[in-house]
C-alpha cells in the first residue's frame, strides 16, 4: 500500500485533467483494500484508469486507486483482478491463444470499471463474456453470478450498491493468435478513423436519444470545433470532447452545459451526460 497526499491525478484520468486529491492510496492486493475500507473515515472513491471520470481541480477526501492485476488462465476460463488495463487483458488472451475480447483492445478502460459500467464496442459487451465477478460489500467478500447482474447500455445495477468489484472470471473460446491480432488491428483502424484517439478524452460524451445519436445531433448544432480554451468539440466526432492541451475540468463542464442547452433549445431534447463527474467532496 501506498499513501501519498496532494497528489495530481494528471495521470490517472483519461482526459488528462490536473486534478489534486488530498489522499491517494494505491492498493496492491484484496487483503489491504478490505482493512482499509473497514477503517476509513472520510469520503473515498475508487478509481481504475478514469476512462469516464470527469474528476474536479481538487477532491477533498481519498482516492483509492486498484494496482490490483493478477491473472489466471485455466484452458478458457480466466479470473483477473479487477485492476488490470482491457487492453493489457485482450493481449494476453490472445498469447493464449483464446478469442473473444478483440473488440476491447482500444477500450482505456480497467476490467472493474468496465464491468461497472458494461462497457462494450462493435456490437459486443464485457458481460457477454463474464460468468460472475467478487466484490467486497457490507465488510465481506462474495460472489455474484452475472446472471444477477442487470445491465444496459453503459450501465449496470452494481452501480447502485455499494461494492468494489476485485476480480472476474470469464469464458473466452479457443482461436487463432495471428487472426485475433488481425481482427485487432481492424478495429484500431475502425476506430482511429472514428474517433479522436490521437487527443485525450474520455469517451462518448452524451447518451444517445431514443432513435437518434447524440453526435449527429450536435454536429447539426454547427459546434464541431467549438471550443472552450482547450476543451474542444472533436471534428471527428461530435460526441467527443477533446482535451487539447491544458483544458480543466470548468471547461469541459461550461462545454457540456453549453451542448445541453443549444440541443434542448433548437431540438427540445436535453442530452443526457454518459460520463461521470466527480465532486469536489465526494457526494454521490
Amino acid at each position: 500500500m501506498k499513501i501519498i497526499k496532494n497528489k495530481n491525478l494528471k495521470n490517472y484520468n483519461t482526459y488528462k485533467l490536473n486534478s489534486v486529491c488530498k489522499t491517494f492510496i494505491e492498493i496492491d492486493n484484496e487483503e489491504e483494500l478490505t482493512n482499509l475500507i473497514k477503517n476509513i473515515k472520510e469520503p473515498y472513491k475508487i478509481i481504475g484508469n478514469g476512462s469516464n471520470l470527469i474528476l474536479p481541480e481538487y477532491i477533498n477526501g481519498t482516492i483509492i486507486h486498484l494496482n490490483l492485476k493478477n491473472i489466471k488462465i485455466n484452458n478458457e476460463k480466466i479470473i483477473a483482478e479487477s485492476g488490470i488495463l482491457l487492453p493489457n487483458l485482450v493481449n494476453i488472451t490472445i498469447n493464449n491463444n483464446l478469442t473473444g475480447l478483440e473488440w476491447a483492445s482500444g477500450i482505456p478502460a480497467s476490467l472493474g470499471g468496465a464491468i461497472m459500467n458494461n462497457a462494450g464496442a462493435y456490437k459486443h459487451s464485457i458481460l457477454e463474456y463474464v460468468t460472475k465477478i467478487k466484490v467486497f460489500e457490507e465488510g465481506t467478500i462474495k460472489e455474484i453470478d452475472a446472471s444477477k447482474i442487470v445491465a444496459s447500455h453503459h450501465h449496470t445495477n452494481l452501480k447502485d450498491r455499494n461494492l468494489i468489484i476485485l476480480s472476474a472470471t470469464l469464458k473466452l473460446e479457443k482461436g487463432n493468435k495471428e487472426e485475433s491480432l488481425k481482427l485487432v488491428k481492424e478495429y484500431a483502424q475502425k476506430r482511429a478513423s472514428s474517433q479522436p484517439t490521437e487527443y485525450p478524452s474520455a469517451g462518448s460524451v452524451f447518451q444517445n436519444p431514443g432513435g437518434d445519436y447524440a453526435g449527429r445531433i450536435i454536429e447539426s448544432l454547427g459546434l464541431k470545433n467549438f471550443h472552450i480554451n482547450d476543451a474542444y468539440v472533436s471534428e471527428k466526432h461530435a460526441n467527443f470532447i477533446i482535451n487539447k492541451k491544458d483544458a480543466s475540468s470548468k471547461d469541459i463542464l461550461n462545454l457540456i452545459k453549453i451542448i445541453q442547452d443549444k440541443c434542448e433549445k433548437e431540438y427540445k431534447i436535453r442530452l443526457k451526460l454518459e460520463q461521470e463527474i466527480v465532486s469536489e467532496n465526494l457526494e454521490q
